[in-house]
């Protein structure tokens, strides 16, 4: 329930009484008897659904826009009276002026935001070095970027320009923040004793999920997105939901921070590509569930504009969705092959193994590196693999082997390669 407070400048009483009358909901006045700008207090007690249309009623009526009118929420209302409200005025749905102050809310002081939004990326930067799960969603508890997310789009609903600028720009500024913050990091930490030297960020299992992302990672925004609308209207989950909106955009943020640390152009490039696709589809869903959920602005000759608003800003998200996504696909589509790759590789040689095992011979094959990377795939270098074979003692190889060994490979792989083989004389006791 809602309790509507409603300060009555004077000779606006009647106004508002005849109001609540016609919408026939419960009122209360308190009368001032001192001498000033307000005359009464009116009280009225409503269900959710039916706040925006009592504001809507009391505006029409005529109602002072320089009037006070409060809307909170009441804990507990003991009243059989309820009943008969709750049955007339059904659904969920929050008011407008609830959707927009909740909305500001959310979006905190520059400083408050910026200050936990570095603090959350300094330590996903730091979960993501240390390849640890728990730190990095520890991390996301703290980012405060559901705020931004849901006032740009709820401006542009509800006819606030102030609002959606600020949202936008939060957002924009905040990620830039985070990537910077990340690269300052990881440029501080490089070669220092807390990594071991030699240390390639692209090995780390954490980091490697946000360099080598597919079209499944748009689920987590887009659902993000739906899930931000629902907590925002209905006023629950929010901290799980800034949660999920946070693990979309932080570590990729962060992780496309750590690429320009170690200048590496791909790890910026496949980590940037993810942080924007997330962003653009969580602002898409929120701006599109937010219009079909019934939210509008709140003047009636307003609403056609917005409306052009609406689908020019959902034309350019779709857009830049759709270019990014041809980027996330081929990184799909690089990912999978490098990996297929890999696997044809790793059978082949354990097939073989089995084989001369079989036969009565001790020779093992062993893959010990593959190189081949996402841009080889579309830059047509040939992948490196280098075999580690065990042998025992005075076993004879002939000439040919390591081109027998890569035309194995490569009938099994589908793809040209380049095989180094190492030959290890192995002795076993017994």
């Amino acid at each position: 329930m809602r309790l509507v407070q409603v300060f009555v400048p004077r000779d606006e009483l009647d106004l508002v009484i005849e109001t609540a009358e016609e919408a026939g909901v419960d009122y209360t006045v308190s009368r001032d008897s001192e001498r000033g700008e307000f005359e009464a207090l009116v009280s009225i007690p409503v269900p959710p659904p039916a706040v925006e249309p009592l504001l809507e009623a009391l505006r029409d009526a005529g109602l002072d826009e320089r009037s006070y009118t409060v809307v909170t929420a009441a804990e507990t209302i003991v009243s059989k009276r309820t009943d008969e409200l709750t049955s007339r005025f059904s659904g969920t749905r929050i008011s407008r002026e609830e959707l927009r102050a909740r909305a500001a809310d959310l979006a905190p002081a520059a400083s408050t935001y910026f200050g936990l939004l570095i603090v959350s990326t300094a330590i996903a930067t730091a979960g993501l070095l240390l390849d640890s799960a728990a730190t990095i969603i520890g991390a996301m508890v703290v980012a405060p970027l559901m705020g931004p997310a849901l006032a740009a789009s709820v401006g542009v609903i509800v006819d606030d320009e102030a609002l959606a600028t600020r949202g936008v720009t939060l957002q924009a500024i905040g990620l830039a923040a985070a990537v910077l913050t990340a690269a300052v990091m990881g440029w501080a930490l490089r070669g220092t004793v807390l990594l071991p030297p030699g240390f390639e960020i692209t090995t780390v299992p954490q980091i490697r999920e946000r360099i080598t992302p597919d079209f499944l990672a748009l689920f987590l925004a887009l659902g993000s997105g739906v899930a931000a609308v629902i907590s925002l209207t209905r006023n629950v989950g929010s901290v799980l939901v800034g949660v999920a909106i946070a693990v979309a955009l932080v570590p990729p943020a962060a992780t496309a921070g750590l690429g320009i640390a170690w200048r590496d152009p791909t790890v910026v490039l496949t980590a940037g590509t993810l942080v924007l696709v997330n962003m653009l589809s969580i602002n898409l869903t929120a701006l599109l569930l937010l219009w079909l959920s019934g939210y509008r602005p709140e003047r009636t000759e307003s609403v056609e504009r917005v409306y052009g608003r609406l689908r020019s800003r959902v034309a350019v998200l779709l857009v830049a969705i759709l270019v990014l996504s041809v980027i996330l696909g081929g990184i799909t589509y690089g990912t999978y092959r490098t990996a297929a790759v890999e696997h044809d590789v790793k059978t082949e040689l354990e097939t073989m193994t089995e084989a001369e095992l079989a036969a009565g011979s001790e020779l093992q094959f062993r893959e010990t590196a593959i190189d081949y990377e996402l841009i080889d795939v579309y830059t047509g270098g040939q992948p490196t693999v280098t075999v580690h074979v065990d042998r025992p003692p005075g076993e004879g190889l002939p000439n040919d082997f390591a081109d027998d060994v890569r035309d194995r490979l490569e009938s099994a792989a589908g793809v040209d390669l380049e095989v180094i083989v190492e030959l290890a004389t192995t002795l076993r006791s017994g």
